[in-house]
């Protein structure tokens, strides 16, 4: 196995076996479900804005090493930024996963630590537990603190 691959297997690893920002986010945060009926994962996303910008992101629930490790790497690279800069680096995380494999080994560099996920693109069905949270997050941002957005599904 190369370096690069070894390291992306330890960050995987890391943030399955201690994920970041897991736990409730109390009212008046955004809150989002999502269930992946093909392995059973479930994950609820809470999101804090401030005016346009995520004040914080957490995360709940149970599933495999790819959905836990996901989950916890986009709370980490959402924190801080804007809606718009978080639903671009969904579409940047989405393509990687699910887009031209030409052009997605040459633009990675920018995601950081989110391009461990890289790999899971060669393991079609896992790609589903690697994007959950990310959809979730989404419908997350598109809800209000009023209520639950819609439940999400990666059937």
């Amino acid at each position: 196995m190369s370096d690069l691959s070894d390291l992306y297997q330890e960050i995987i690893i890391d943030h399955c076996k201690r994920p970041r920002n897991f736990g409730a986010l109390g009212p008046p945060a955004r809150v989002a479900e999502g269930y992946n009926p093909l392995c059973g994962d479930q994950v609820k996303v809470y999101v804090s804005l401030d005016g346009d910008r995520v004040a914080s992101v957490r995360f709940e629930g149970s599933g495999c090493a790819i959905s836990t490790a996901s989950a916890s790497l986009m709370t980490e690279a959402v924190g801080g930024r804007t809606v718009a800069e978080a639903r671009a680096l969904f579409d940047d995380v989405h393509s990687m996963l699910v887009g031209d494999p030409s052009v997605v080994a040459e633009d990675t560099e920018h995601l950081g630590k989110l391009a461990a996920l890289a790999g899971v693109r060669e393991y079609p069905m896992r790609v589903k537990c690697a994007t959950l949270a990310w959809h979730t997050l989404q419908s997350a941002l598109a809800g209000s603190a009023d209520g639950p957005a819609a439940p999400v599904s990666t059937e």
